[in-house]
Parts: structure tokens; C-alpha cells; sequence
């Protein structure tokens, strides 16, 4: 079996699902490949011809070797200019890789001028042309080795972001083209969205021939005829044996890992998940802190990334009492827990070194409506009791849900620029209101994008607060604030959360670049 994590996804860090994959194939015997397209992929495109001659463009080719080294480096992300620099000379190679059809293409992104990926027949025209993507020269020539030499039946995409779905289909048809005879598997958080939809009609049926929705270890070993126990209490541990794990651009091996799937707490109004429906499923917290306990020490990471949606506190708890020995970082509720000095000083000797805080409004009202869960004095606590713990905070804002108008925009404003000195790092947002969300039964809804795999709706905003002028805010207003523009200039373009925690690694107060 080949396993193929597809273009375009921040290339930080081995992809967390694949490796679920790996480890459940390499734990039943089975003999599997993986390729890391996305990390591969940008690479070669980055060392590829260019289409421009100018200045910036023969810079960014003269100084390639030195800005990849740059974010290989901790040396690179101890001033934020030099890093930004960087950054901008890559991101120069890949938009002018020379495919007339490429609308963007960064380290996070990846659009066509013509081609949506939010539209299966677009896919499907991809799928049937893959010499229009960017990618083409690199993976017509690395998928025939891999396939020819591992002698696979089996070729498994994972989707989960909407940049990697044309790169996805146009490897997927090269497969088809060149290897009729290989059953082709898609899965991925995008896909079991996709099907989750009222809208899914197995619109790739003879192109893919297994689709598969939710957690994909239990489907891929039965499609190898490997029957798996259903009384195992926990999946099998990742494995990052196959990836290729010193060409990441980052210092060190990042380790993602996760604890749980969907949400445990599962009730805010505006929250993809649950209006999937998605079942809330945790590893035993011990469990899990032994299990990364001893993935830290068989793999050496510089970093540890929890990516589950949200970090329970009991987790967090037995992260405390059994630490995994290096620094790590995820995305954590604001509770109570938080607001305690000495659990954020538990948690910063556990190995914390930055924690991504959904803070979303400066809003008592709009928080109550959203069903949040926490208050404006839990969070206020929280960032004051992180800061002096030493560890940062990445803040996440949302602007433009159907309970805020310009006034609570303005106490989000309020509140951010009183917490400013306890905020490291910021996310701002604008509201999209998931298609299959019990939200749309109350709101009148219109088209927000052309494509029949779309996720999203827009919305008449009830209070008249609608996109256009929250973004004129934001731009006018929120931005502009000395407070804010600060924070804002700390910020690792592209990157985001993914660099953020490099930049406080090794800085004991866990203080902002500047």
C-alpha cells in the first residue's frame, strides 16, 4: 500500500493522519510506503525553472539554500525579520514556478485561476487533465518509481484541506492514467465532511474506489483483508518511521500527535463539528501521556504539537504528572483550569511552551449566545496566569457572527487592547456559517460559494453586520490599533501556530518577538 499526504499543506511538521495510517499498518504486519507529496512537492517546485527574471526573482534564487536553512535553524527564528525575509524569498519561487494557471501558491495555499476545489466537476476535469497542476513535473516522474518499485494494489490519498484537493485529484488521475489496475482510496477530515454533507452523492464514483469517512486504520486494513479487534480501547500509536523527517522546515522534528477526535466540550453554536455531528472519542489521558512519553523518547522531537481540537484538562492533568520530556503546544478551551496560577505553572514545568486559546469575542453577550462555555473573567485570568507562568499565548478572534454587531466588535477591540502585554500572538477571523448547520434553520442563507462540495453559507446578518463591513472594521479600526499592530508585527506570515512556539522556545518569560 502507498499512502500519499497531497499538496498543499504547511510543510512543518509529518502529517498527523498518514502516521495514524503507518502505525496501524506497520502494527498488523502490513507493507506500506508513504510519500510526503506536499513536503516533496513544494520543494521541487521551489528548485524548479522560473517564469520571471526580475530582481526579487534572481535574489530568491541565489538566496534559496540560505532561507531554507533559515527556517531549518532555531538561529532563524530568534528575529522575526530575518524569518519574515526568508519566507518572502520562498514564497517569490513558488509564485513563479511558471504554471500559467496557478492563481496562488504558498506554503499554506494553493489556487487555480480557473479550477475550483469546492466544485467535483472540477476535480473530476483535473483528475482527467493532471498536466494543469503546478506539481505535474514532480509527480509524473516520483509516483511510476514509487509504485513500480513497492509493487502496490493500493494507492490511499488523505484529503483534509481544501488546498490539497486539486493536487489530490490530479495525482489521482495520473494513477488512473498510468496504472488503471491500482485501487485508489481517499479519506481525510475534508472528504468525511464532504460525505457528511445532504449534498454528497459519491460524486467521484469510477475514479476512486474506496471513499472513507471518520477514521480510516479499521477501513484500510480490512480493503488488505486484516481483521482488527473492535474491543481494542485505543488506536495503535502513530509511526513516523517512513516520513522524512530532516527535510520539514523547521529547526528540529515537530511531532504531531493527538489524544481525541471531535470536540470534548462540543456545544458552541458556530462550530463545524458539531454541526457534522462529529462524535467526541479520547485516548485514556494516562495513556496518551505515557504513549507520547515514549514516542518522545524513541523519536527525539524538538517540539511536540497536540493537534486535537481542543486539549482536555484531564490530559492536561496527566501531562503534569507525566510529562513528555520536551516542549509542546496545542489548542486548549479557556476553563477554569487556566485561570489557576499554579495548574498554568504545572503546566509550564510539564513541558508548555504556547497554548492556541480560542477566545473568539470580547463579548459577555455574544459569548452567551454562542454557547461558549467560559467568561470574560475566566479568560482575563487565563492570559494573566499563563504569562506569568511563561507561556505564550496564540489568541483566536471571530468577528461577524450573527449575535455580534459593530458595538460587541468594538468590546472585542476593548478587550484585546487591556490584555494586550498577556497576548503573544493573534488569529483574527471573519465568521463562515457552516452549510449543514442547525444555525441556517433561523438565519436567511444565500450562496457564499459556487461549488457543490461547499461547506460554508453566507448569511443576511440579523443586526445588518454583514462581511463587507466587518472586514472595513478590521482594516479601518481593529487593525490600526497601536495595541494590536504590535501583537500583529510578532506574527510568522503564512506559518502562523504551526512557527509561533519556535519563537518563544528557549525564552524562559515566553515574551513576544519583537
Amino acid at each position: 500500500m502507498l499512502l500519499v499526504h497531497p499538496p498543499v499543506t504547511k510543510p512543518s511538521e509529518p502529517p498527523a493522519g498518514p502516521a495514524r495510517l503507518s502505525g496501524a499498518l506497520s502494527f498488523h504486519g502490513i507493507e506500506h510506503h508513504i510519500l510526503d507529496a506536499n513536503l516533496e512537492g513544494l520543494l521541487a517546485v521551489m528548485s524548479g525553472p522560473t517564469s520571471k527574471s526580475d530582481t526579487w526573482t534572481k535574489r530568491a534564487v541565489r538566496d534559496r539554500t540560505r532561507s531554507l536553512n533559515a527556517l531549518r535553524s532555531l538561529h532563524g527564528y530568534t528575529d522575526i525579520s530575518r524569518y519574515k525575509t526568508a519566507v518572502a524569498n520562498l514564497h517569490r519561487l513558488l509564485q513563479v514556478c511558471g504554471s500559467p494557471g496557478v492563481s496562488r501558491l504558498t506554503f499554506a495555499d494553493y489556487g487555480d485561476r480557473r479550477l475550483s476545489p469546492l466544485r467535483s466537476t472540477d476535480l473530476l476535469e483535473i483528475a482527467e487533465h493532471p498536466e494543469k497542476s503546478p506539481f505535474y513535473p514532480y509527480f509524473k516522474g516520483r509516483l511510476p518509481v514509487l509504485i513500480e518499485q513497492s509493487g502496490t494494489a493500493f494507492a490511499g490519498f488523505s484529503l483534509n484541506y481544501l488546498s490539497q484537493a486539486l493536487s489530490a485529484f490530479a495525482m489521482i488521475g495520473c494513477v488512473k492514467k498510468m496504472f488503471p489496475g491500482i485501487k485508489v482510496v481517499l479519506g481525510g477530515s475534508l472528504l468525511t465532511s464532504w460525505m457528511r454533507r445532504a449534498a454528497w452523492r459519491n460524486q467521484f464514483n469510477g475514479l476512486v474506489d474506496h471513499a472513507i469517512g471518520g477514521p480510516g486504520e479499521g477501513p484500510l486494513l480490512s480493503l488488505v483483508g486484516k481483521k482488527t479487534d473492535p474491543n481494542l480501547s485505543a488506536p495503535c500509536s502513530p509511526s513516523y518511521k517512513l516520513f522524512p523527517l530532516e527535510d520539514y522546515l523547521a529547526p528540529g522534528l515537530i511531532l504531531p500527535y493527538s489524544s481525541s477526535s471531535g470536540c470534548y466540550w462540543g456545544k458552541c453554536r458556530f462550530c463545524p463539528e458539531r454541526a457534522e455531528g462529529n462524535a467526541y472519542s479520547q485516548i485514556p489521558p494516562i495513556n496518551a501521556a505515557n504513549e507520547l512519553r515514549e514516542l518522545a523518547a524513541r523519536t527525539g522531537p524538538l517540539l511536540i504539537h497536540l493537534t486535537d481540537n481542543a486539549v482536555s484538562p484531564a490530559l492536561m492533568e496527566s501531562l503534569c504528572r507525566t510529562p513528555p520530556g520536551v516542549p509542546w503546544y496545542g489548542f486548549a478551551r479557556i476553563t477554569r483550569h487556566l485561570a489557576d496560577p499554579d495548574f498554568c505553572m504545572a503546566l509550564k514545568q510539564s513541558g508548555c511552551v504556547m497554548l492556541k486559546l480560542g477566545l473568539e469575542s470580547g463579548s459577555r453577550r455574544v459569548l452567551d449566545s454562542m454557547h461558549k462555555g467560559n467568561s470574560l473573567e475566566w479568560s482575563s485570568a487565563a492570559l494573566k496566569s499563563l504569562k506569568r507562568a511563561g507561556i505564550g499565548t496564540y489568541v483566536y478572534l471571530l468577528f461577524g457572527t450573527p449575535w455580534e454587531t459593530v458595538a460587541e466588535a468594538r468590546e472585542t477591540l476593548d478587550f484585546t487592547v487591556r490584555h494586550a502585554r498577556y497576548i503573544d500572538f493573534l488569529n483574527v477571523a471573519v465568521f463562515n456559517l457552516p452549510a449543514n448547520s442547525p444555525e441556517t434553520a433561523k438565519l436567511e442563507v444565500r450562496n457564499f460559494y459556487d461549488g457543490d462540495l461547499s461547506l460554508c453559507t453566507d448569511f443576511i446578518h440579523p443586526q445588518g453586520w454583514d462581511r463587507r463591513q466587518v472586514r472595513h472594521f478590521l482594516d479601518r479600526e481593529f487593525r490600526r490599533q497601536p495595541a494590536v499592530r504590535a501583537i500583529a508585527r510578532s506574527h510568522p506570515p503564512v506559518f502562523g501556530s504551526n512557527h509561533a512556539p519556535l519563537f518563544l522556545m528557549g525564552n524562559d518569560r515566553g515574551v513576544r518577538p519583537s
